[in-house]
């Protein structure tokens, strides 16, 4: 994999380089950064380049690696793809772009989330400390999210006015936790989880 690299400007040093880690979507000590141009001094800063031009690059084994791995999958299973990975907040995000989008999903996100697993197998192989990896494709994991607060919404007000619990079709462990966190707010309600995997599922539950 080539290595991702931007050029970024800014009035310092710091400035430059934290507009380059914006654009890349990663932190400092993930890059190798190379000052291309200072700005000029004396008489000529009044009219030459008063701002300093940095070149950083990507050098972070694990996004490496993710991205390897997904594009040598994806060209395994027949699929035109680009492959792309950023840090969020607390995980290695590997975004994939096809048309095939419905191929990769599978039914309730299992191919998806099958592919997440071996990539997080994958990079985490040989690491001390953990990284979790999420892998998406067209936005699904931000809408699927969507649609479940939603369902555990429309679902936790009918338990409400019925008083009577409902048991949820099995979900991944990741679902699972999008559905308690949704209701974890309800007075009235309380959820948990039963039955083994692939067939866990959640119950909400009306609580007096």
């Amino acid at each position: 994999m080539e290595l991702k690299t931007v050029t970024a400007k800014g009035k310092t040093v710091e400035e430059a380089i934290n507009n380059a880690l914006e654009e890349l979507g990663t932190t400092s000590d993930k890059v190798t950064t190379r000052i291309l141009e200072l700005p000029d001094s004396g008489i000529m800063s009044v009219f030459g380049n008063r701002f300093v031009k940095v070149e950083v690059t990507v050098n972070d084994d694990s996004l490496v690696k993710a991205c390897d791995f997904v594009r040598s999958l994806m060209t395994h299973m027949g699929i035109d793809a680009d492959v792309d990975a950023t840090y969020g907040e607390d995980k290695l995000i590997v975004n994939i772009s096809t048309d095939d989008t419905g191929i990769l999903i599978g039914r309730r996100g299992q191919t998806l989330d099958a592919i997440q697993y071996l990539t997080s197998l994958t990079v985490n192989k040989g690491r001390k400390e953990y990284q979790r990896i999420a892998v998406d494709v067209g936005d699904y994991r931000e809408k699927r999210k969507s649609a479940l607060q939603d369902l555990a919404d429309r679902i936790a007000l009918n338990v409400e006015k019925s008083k009577r619990s409902y048991e949820l079709e099995p979900m991944s462990s990741y679902e699972r936790r999008i559905i308690h966190s949704a209701l974890q707010n309800y007075e009235h309600i309380t959820t948990h989880s039963e039955g083994e995997e692939p067939y866990r599922h959640i119950v909400i539950e009306y609580k007096r």
